[in-house]
């Protein structure tokens, strides 16, 4: 879609952050260049009043001109796990919650900022009230429960509110950070 394309269906909305994450999603995913991120924030800004719309292109100029290769799987059924996960060239980390689950409130943003650096990375979320084989599957009998999959098979795992430190050291074995880790 092309930034002009998008105007009219834009053009009323008041919040710089959605536009923002517009645009940053478009980048990542259709491997935009800063200049061409740049004329679309400009078409999208372009039914915004004045202040606003300075606001929101200095957020833009200082989006990152690095692509973010790792993806945040959002697991719906069997199927999507094993294409995404199971047959993942990459290693995954598999978080296993609930909505419900207060701890999961906080691993799950965590994760995510934690995995986004590395570009080797996935990360994959599992509703277990929307899952219940793969619960089983993987025997999960508490939430929240991260798992670590590569090429296939778990090579690590934990359950519930852990440091930020266990979380980094998964996190860097499944990267390839660490020497004399598989």
């Amino acid at each position: 879609m092309k930034p002009d394309e998008m105007l009219p269906t834009l053009r009323n909305i008041k919040s710089v952050e959605y536009i923002r994450n517009e645009v940053l999603q478009h980048q990542r995913h259709k491997n935009l260049s800063v200049s061409a991120v740049l004329r679309m924030c400009s078409a999208l800004c372009h039914g915004l009043k004045s202040p606003a719309r300075r606001l929101a292109i200095l957020k833009v100029k200082n989006i990152s001109t690095s692509i973010v290769h790792n993806e945040t799987i959002l697991v719906k059924n069997n199927d999507e796990f094993v294409n995404k996960v199971i047959n993942n060239d990459k290693a995954v980390i598999v978080n296993f919650h609930a909505e419900w689950c207060e701890p999961c409130k906080i691993l799950t943003p965590k994760l995510k900022e934690l995995i986004e650096p590395h570009n080797n990375l996935d990360l994959a979320i599992v509703d277990v009230e929307e899952n219940a084989d793969l619960v089983h599957t993987f025997e999960v009998k508490a939430v929240p429960a991260v798992i670590a999959i590569r090429n296939g098979l778990v090579v690590d795992k934990f359950i519930g509110l852990v440091d930020t430190d266990m979380i980094n050291n998964l996190i860097d074995r499944m990267a390839g950070k660490k020497k004399g880790d598989a």
